[in-house]
């Protein structure tokens, strides 16, 4: 699936400024809030897992935007959606 950027709309370079990254990153503090009710022995577990792959997400969205060429840009994109999907299917795991 091909990734389009409106360069001429949005500074794609300052991450801050994608809505894609703001929404990742309320994610994150979500995420975060929800498991710090997980039962401990889950510290290590899927807490731990479902706090690592949403923090990707964002991460990955600033690391592609502070690369040089949308060639790169759109690498770490894939990156993020693919820890999106891990995040997922995580979520998936409790219910």
């Amino acid at each position: 699936m091909p990734i389009y950027l409106k360069c001429r709309t949005v500074d794609v370079r300052n991450f801050r400024a994608l809505k894609v990254w703001q929404r990742s990153h309320r994610l994150v503090l979500d995420v975060y809030q929800a498991t710090g009710g997980f039962p401990c022995e889950e510290t290590y577990g899927l807490t731990a897992q479902l706090r690592r792959c949403c923090a990707s997400i964002p991460a990955n969205i600033a690391e592609g935007c502070g690369r040089s060429g949308d060639a790169e840009l759109a690498r770490f994109m894939l990156i993020a959606m693919g820890c999106a999907s891990e995040l997922e299917y995580h979520l998936l795991t409790p219910a």
